[in-house]
């Protein structure tokens, strides 16, 4: 019997469905669960074959516990070592070097900085910033956003040197970039699901969370040869990152797609987020893939760095991963399903309960001329950080 743990938030409806599916189809001889985890010894062998995580970059010690069971050979998804180590702003620049279309982008020093570190500590820090060649190059409007953030939180638009002044002093220890502002035609989110299977679905951004008009049902939202390229840009992305379960999205403008998001290894999934058709192709195609590596031969785990994050020897070179996107199977872009009965959304009434109108809010910032700023909105998977104490040493 092998089995796979089910690492959780506050997130129901995609886990539940996730347990059902696996065991359904494992029929006894694969069991998947929700995981239960005390005290880690330091000395525990090995549980479950695989854990699906989405919520450990919210919770350190479940961080260190999935490394822990890494060493013993389970199969985590995804990557721990990687995603502790990843930041959006190499991402960037990663997917520039690739092929993939990005919006012009710096990387900003901190405006604060935690107690301890002293204006001896910065003496490699050019003071002050040339700001105006900062905005010269990324043009205005721009965007102001964690150098590894999630859920559009702590997202805003700046119209202005002036406007991006005021926001950047209000980030604290956050390491933030300034993005090229891209006025969309269009905007799609992708499922990358085993590096491998492209879900692309029609996205409105200016709408509000759990609305239900976020996603868009238009099966000819985009031209085939457009679609094909967005297909193999997401492939090449999350192949490159080694990510097993991924979003990214791409703002479209004049028929190009520039890829503005692509570090969400714990997308939503939920029913009442989501929608029925994309809750249940993502639940089945996770499905399909565990299935997929528990049949998958590993070789015994080495014990560096190197082979944590890089755990499978058959991935794709970096350099490789554009070529072999290319010559990959089509995505699928579907007429979904809207409809959700009442008893879901009853079912989901503490998820729902807890949502704020925070990332709509950002959005519309960022899509409108007004700048504006909201600080603690949901992450992919419902969860928040709580904010860190800062000491102010930075100054414009």
């Amino acid at each position: 019997m092998k089995k796979v743990g089910i690492l959780v938030g506050r997130e129901k409806t995609f886990p539940d469905a996730l347990i059902r599916s696996i065991n359904e189809r494992g029929k006894g001889d694969v069991i998947a669960e929700y995981i239960t985890v005390g005290g880690v010894r330091y000395d525990e062998g090995r549980e479950y074959d695989i854990i699906i995580d989405r919520i450990s970059h919210e919770v350190p010690f479940y961080r260190a516990m999935l490394k822990r069971a890494a060493l013993e050979g389970t199969l985590v998804i995804n990557n721990p070592f990687w995603w502790s180590a990843d930041d959006k702003f190499f991402n960037f620049s990663l997917a520039r070097k690739l092929g993939v279309a990005i919006p012009k982008t710096i990387l900003l020093p901190q405006k604060d900085y935690i107690p301890g570190i002293v204006t001896e500590s910065l003496r490699n820090l050019e003071f002050p910033l040339d700001w105006q060649g900062i905005v010269d190059y990324t043009g205005l409007p721009a965007i102001l956003k964690p150098f590894d953030g999630g859920g559009w939180k702590n997202v805003s638009r700046v119209n202005t040197l002036e406007e991006l002044w005021f926001e950047y002093d209000q980030t604290g220890t956050l390491c933030m970039t300034l993005q090229e502002f891209i006025a969309f035609d269009q905007f799609v989110r992708c499922y990358c699901i085993g590096q491998e299977e492209v879900m692309i679905m029609p996205y409105d951004p200016t709408k509000s969370y759990l609305s239900g008009e976020q996603y868009i049902n238009n099966p000819n939202y985009l031209t085939t040869e457009l679609a094909e390229r967005i297909t193999n840009d997401v492939r090449t992305i999350c192949r490159a990152l080694g990510y097993d379960i991924n979003t990214v999205e791409f703002a479209i403008k004049d028929g190009v797609p520039y890829a503005i998001d692509f570090m969400n290894p714990a997308p939503d999934a939920e029913l009442i987020s989501v929608g029925e058709f994309y809750h249940n192709w993502v639940t089945n195609a996770v499905t399909e893939m565990v299935f997929k590596r528990l049949e998958e031969t590993r070789e015994q785990p080495r014990y560096r760095w190197d082979a944590m994050l890089n755990p499978d020897s058959s991935s794709q070179p970096t350099e490789l991963a554009a070529a072999a996107a290319a010559g990959s199977s089509e995505s699928i872009i579907p007429a979904s399903v809207r409809e959700i009965s009442e008893s879901v959304v009853s079912g989901v009434g503490d998820f729902v309960s807890d949502a704020t109108s925070a990332i709509s809010e950002i959005v519309g910032s960022v899509v409108s001329p007004k700048t504006k700023t909201t600080k603690g909105a949901k992450k992919e998977n419902g969860e928040t950080k709580p904010k860190k104490s800062t000491t102010s040493r930075a100054k414009k």
